[in-house]
């Protein structure tokens, strides 16, 4: 909204989102003028349109040249000058001085030699001269600046260092170290860093990061099962870069794998907009021959990597890739762990399925527009299977509905396969109260099918270990603990 209360300042986007409009409206007569125009082959990304009041300028995000950066306008709508530009990716404005003229903001891919996801604190003025990188360091920084733009606090790791955090003046100044993380006690209980990597895409000249994950026990004269934790993105991947404890994919390995994080074209959006749309119109496909290559190179590299025992296992759209993948290399990978996957995205949602894989506008004879969308499911692959799939979901999820896990497991039976099928009762997207029975399930079955190692008594041993022990904690829960048992061959 300006400050003149008789503008409203909004956006429009086209159904195919490659159209987007950024106008004023008179709230007096209603006329309505454009004064930004984006127009693009594919989606349109958008950050926020930032007002500068006192000089009557606009700051606008696009990603008009191939990657994300950042551009002046006057209110106008006259574009006066590319403020940033380069193969890198502009991520946030965190702070506007508009005395001084100056913007800050992060960015990734910038710094030469290393990890471009990194993220870095930057500024440079509106005039588009004097771009400083302010926190220099190969980690990725999370920075927090003050509202009068003076100070900012660095918080800085990569997944294999403690963090830390120090504090700093906008000139790119360190003032002081605050605090450095203690992991002491973490490493007497026995933890391991995990490892980054880069191996090459399907293309071969790609290079995609990722995180390896081993047990805290690993012998490298001994060989581990192999199993890939993916998200397809394309809006983001699941691929840690700063320090943290990552339970799920740690705490898998601690059973005797070796569990990997990656990337794959099609994925992040600020790896450029090639790389980011490599998806667009494939969306059940494209990443799949570069997870199958990225695990083939490592098995070169690591003899203690068993290219014969391959896992995979991710959320949401991790269950919808995980599943694709068992079904387009049925040869390849073993065993998938699917846990509410939209294996129908045609029954999902417009800024996922239909953004990132395309609509088709139609303009009829009498002028009537209509749109087309056909999009590829898991369930047309069904009679590939061969592995060993567990599918789960939440009966009243809501973020993908369930019914794409019903189609899904309605297509195996229709196709004479066996599965196995999971329904958590009462449980939304993400499980809640749950999850840790989740996590001990889905170990059971990669145990079961990747190690021939699995439980045979009733009772989840290690789940109850972890709850209430005290002799009325049954009644305070309103049911019995059981005790006994162990784990079997």
């Amino acid at each position: 909204m300006s400050e003149n209360n008789r503008e409203l300042w909004f956006s429009r986007q086209s159904r195919d989102m490659h159209k987007v409009d950024v106008c004023v409206a008179d709230v007096e007569t209603g006329e309505v003028r454009v004064v930004i125009e984006e127009r693009l082959n594919t989606y349109i990304e958008m950050q926020g349109l930032v007002m500068l009041r006192d000089r009557n300028e606009l700051v606008w995000w696009s990603e008009r040249d191939g990657w994300g950066h950042y551009y002046l306008y006057g209110t106008d709508g006259r574009l006066k000058r590319q403020l940033t530009s380069g193969p890198w990716a502009c991520r946030g404005i965190t702070g506007i001085d508009e005395d001084d003229g100056v913007i800050y903001f992060t960015a990734n891919a910038r710094e030469a030699g290393e990890d471009p996801y990194f993220n870095h604190f930057y500024r440079i003025g509106l005039d588009g001269r004097g771009m400083k990188l302010l926190n220099p360091g190969e980690f990725d920084h999370r920075s927090s600046i003050d509202p009068n733009n003076r100070y900012f606090v660095d918080t800085f790791s990569r997944v294999n260092t403690a963090p830390v955090s120090a504090l700093f003046n906008t000139d790119g100044e360190q003032l002081m170290e605050l605090e450095t993380a203690d992991l002491s006690q973490l490493f007497e209980a026995g933890y391991q860093y995990p490892e980054p990597f880069v191996a090459k895409a399907d293309d071969g000249i790609t290079d995609l990061y990722g995180v390896m994950y081993k047990p805290f026990d690993f012998d490298p004269e001994k060989q581990y099962p192999i199993i890939a934790y993916v998200y397809p993105g394309p809006q983001t991947e699941s691929v840690a870069k700063a320090f943290s404890t990552n339970s799920t994919t740690t705490s898998l390995a601690q059973f005797g794998f070796v569990v990997i994080t990656l990337g794959n074209r099609g994925g992040h959006p600020s790896r450029s907009k090639w790389y980011h749309n490599y998806s667009y119109g494939d969306l059940r496909d494209y990443g799949l021959a570069d997870k199958k290559t990225v695990i083939e190179q490592l098995a070169v590299r690591h003899s203690y990597i068993d290219v014969d025992r391959v896992g995979i296992f991710g959320h949401s759209g991790g269950g919808f890739m995980s599943t694709a993948a068992l079904l387009v290399y049925p040869d390849f990978f073993k065993v998938a762990v699917s846990s509410s996957g939209n294996h129908e995205n045609n029954i999902y949602n417009k800024w996922w399925s239909e953004k990132h894989h395309g609509v088709t506008e139609i303009i009829n004879a009498d002028g009537t527009v209509s749109f087309e969308y056909d999009i590829d499911k898991n369930s047309e692959l069904a009679a590939n299977l061969k592995g060993h799939l567990l599918l789960t979901t939440g009966d009243i999820d809501n973020n993908v509905h369930p019914g794409g896990t019903i189609r899904m497991a309605n297509a195996l039976i229709q196709a004479g396969k066996r599965f196995d099928l999971f329904i958590f009762p009462g449980a939304r997207h993400g499980y809640g109260g749950m999850g840790n029975y989740f996590s001990w399930l889905r170990a059971d079955y990669f145990c079961k099918h990747l190690l021939g190692d699995y439980s045979t008594s009733v009772d989840m041993i290690e789940l109850l270990r972890e709850q209430d022990q005290s002799p009325d904690a049954g009644r305070r829960s309103g049911g019995v603990v059981n005790r006994g048992g162990g784990r079997g061959g």
